[in-house]
């Protein structure tokens, strides 16, 4: 993808939000004067505030690259991500377990922890979270950082700097209050941003039904039947030799809609912090339920254009091709002397050594092609690499936002529709760094570290631990780039902390017998079953090293066929599946042969069971979250039925 210059309507709308996003950073820190305030917001905030921050912490790279890229990679049965993987569990979360949350003035999640059990859950808890922020805010970065080097030819390592920054500053000076204000901009520059290209596109491939068809081009040249692109249910039913994500129901319903899902939208700080931050229990309780409307919706802007870009792929008279994975630098010397001492003779071994020696798959008939045009007349290097990038058959899916905003969008649209894509990442890494923050200070340094410090001390501690979360996401990011659809990553890290974390909290808020030594022990084993798990798996087409399966190779067998799987997306799945059945299974077993040390006075508010119920028959009947709550998830089940 070659690099596009920018108009100056551009420049002024890129430059006028970051400004404006500093400058609500800087207009809040007067208001700012105890650790509560600039950590957890001193519970202050209206509900449709937290409410459209709850959406906007979630649309980082995960939402707006990564979606995309899974609607290019696999199709509309991405949308099981929200009508199966989010909305459910959204709806629960507001009505079973914020009142738990909230009603036990836990600041975070693992503080909960601590009140239910004991500090040895709880200090595992924050740091594996701790880490999972950290990790989630460098996918951002790095999908920041490719956008501005492919779309404006910037310097990945200092884009990676410049963004960081811009992030630093208004969370330094405004803390938690200015990301959930800051995520509210952001959640309407995404809409106002994204909106055109979805239409435009649609324009483009001739409507809904044109592009169908196209899919179902799409779908028979890969080998499935033609609704494998189209549909959501039924290539999954069909098995998962008959759908690109190589999932059946069960990795869709158990691993996705009830462990990924519900161990994401319940126990994850990150977005649990914006609910917390509201002003009294009942908008902490409609703070998922607000967010769950607009959720519902985004499949049509965030999945459509990865979708309507495999359509245009299709169509010859588009000229589009999906973006090609990018060649490392150092990569390019060893191949370019591959082509150079080839002959059209020795073209069909050449090949292969290339591919070797990028570490891509290529296509043969381009690179034979380039060995004869060298062989007939030298290649300057220049254009041997441009040849040689042209003829990478692999997809990277997490360009093709960037490629769509690049064909569509005129001066001042671009504009617009790049700082949607800066809102979207900044969003993502300001509400991670505002997590690790929140959880450094309180549950780890304040809890084991430095008791009884004045609250000046953990108010400068917690700015210092913005830097720190800043600096180590850079480091994240480094390894987030060898993967070529952030949302992959993404699910692999939920499924090493979320999933064992919601085995947890299922039997530890509903099962008043779940002891503190079955809880720990069962969360331990549990995400040491998802590393090993990582450790012996791996999916179709990878090579065993940072994807997994790097024990077969270090004890130098071949990975057996039981440990393959079609996709990176359904290892993912089962992984997060086992991690949480050997979770749930342990602390269940353990808990009956283990003394429970709390009294049923200890766990009043803490245990379902124990925690009277709360009344809100003085609330209007539609605005109650019991009701709300089926509403929503009715018309999600009509949208299931819908796209079926």
């Amino acid at each position: 993808m070659q690099p596009i210059h920018l108009a100056w309507v551009d420049y002024a709308i890129l430059l006028s939000y970051t400004l404006f996003v500093i400058g609500i950073g800087f207009a809040l820190r007067r208001y700012l004067k105890t650790s509560s305030d600039y950590l957890s917001s001193g519970r202050s905030i209206p509900a449709w505030v937290t409410g459209l921050a709850f959406m906007a912490a979630n649309m980082g790279a995960l939402e707006l690259v990564g979606m995309a890229a899974n609607g290019a990679q696999y199709g509309v049965a991405t949308a099981h991500f929200y009508w199966v993987g989010a909305i459910p569990a959204m709806i629960f979360l507001a009505v079973f377990m914020m009142p738990f949350y909230y009603g036990s003035k836990a600041r975070s999640v693992p503080e909960y922890l601590n009140m239910r059990f004991d500090y040895r859950t709880r200090c595992f808890n924050s740091i594996s979270f701790a880490v999972m922020t950290v990790f989630a805010s460098g996918i951002s970065m790095d999908a920041l950082a490719r956008l501005l080097n492919m779309l404006l030819g910037w310097d990945y390592n200092l884009a990676l700097v410049i963004t960081s920054a811009v992030v630093l500053v208004y969370v330094l000076k405004g803390g938690l209050t200015s990301a959930i204000y800051t995520e509210v901009l952001q959640f309407f520059m995404i809409v106002l941003g994204f909106a055109p290209v979805v239409w435009l596109g649609m324009k483009d491939v001739g409507g809904w039904h044109k592009m169908v068809q196209s899919l179902h081009q799409v779908s028979t040249a890969n080998g499935f039947a033609p609704d494998a692109w189209n549909s959501a249910w039924k290539p999954v039913l069909a098995g998962p030799a008959h759908n690109p994500m190589g999932v059946n129901v069960f990795a869709i319903v158990f691993g996705l809609g009830f462990v990924l899902s519900f161990g994401y939208w319940c126990t994850n700080f990150l977005v649990v912090q914006r609910a917390m931050a509201a002003k009294d229990m009942n908008a902490a309780r409609r703070t998922p339920l607000i967010a769950a409307v607009p959720k519902m919706l985004f499949p049509a802007l965030v999945i459509l254009p990865g979708v309507l870009a495999v359509a245009l792929s299709s169509m010859p008279d588009k000229t589009y091709r999906l973006p090609p994975v990018l060649i490392q630098d150092k990569a390019f010397p060893g191949a370019m002397a591959d082509v150079k001492a080839a002959t059209p003779q020795t073209a069909d071994a050449a090949v292969a050594k290339i591919s070797a020696d990028i570490g891509l798959n290529l296509d043969a008939a381009k690179v034979t092609a380039i060995i004869k045009a060298n062989s007939a007349t030298p290649l300057p290097d220049a254009e041997l690499k441009t040849e040689l990038q042209d003829a990478v058959s692999d997809p990277y899916y997490s360009g093709v936002i960037l490629s769509l905003i690049k064909r569509y969008c005129p001066p001042g649209l671009l504009g617009l529709a790049l700082t949607a894509l800066l809102a979207s990442f900044m969003s993502g890494m300001a509400g991670n760094v505002t997590a690790f923050n929140t959880i450094w200070t309180y549950d780890l340094y304040q809890a084991y570290i430095a008791k009884n410090k004045s609250d000046r001390h953990y108010f400068v501690v917690g700015q210092a631990t913005t830097v720190v979360g800043i600096v180590l996401s850079i480091f994240c990011a480094y390894f987030a780039g060898h993967y070529s659809n952030a949302m992959n990553i993404v699910q692999l890290v939920f499924g090493f902390v979320n999933a064992p974390l919601f085995a947890t909290f299922l039997l530890g808020m509903f099962w008043k017998r779940t002891t503190a030594t079955g809880a720990f022990l069962g969360l331990v084993s549990g995400t040491l079953t998802s590393a090993l798990f990582h450790a012996l798996t791996l999916s179709v087409g990878d090579t065993p090293g940072i994807k997994g399966a790097y024990l077969w190779s270090m004890t130098g067998h071949s990975l057996p066929p039981v440990c393959q799987f079609p996709s990176e997306m359904a290892q993912n799945f089962y992984l997060a599946s086992f991690a949480f059945g050997v979770c749930f299974l342990l602390t269940l077993g353990i808990s009956l042969v283990t003394k429970q040390t709390k009294t049923d006075e200890d766990l009043k508010g803490l245990v379902y069971s124990l925690t009277p119920k709360i009344v809100d028959h003085d609330q209007p009947f539609w605005a109650r979250p019991a009701v709300l709550g089926t509403i929503l998830l009715i018309i999600c089940i009509i949208l299931n039925i819908i796209f079926l």
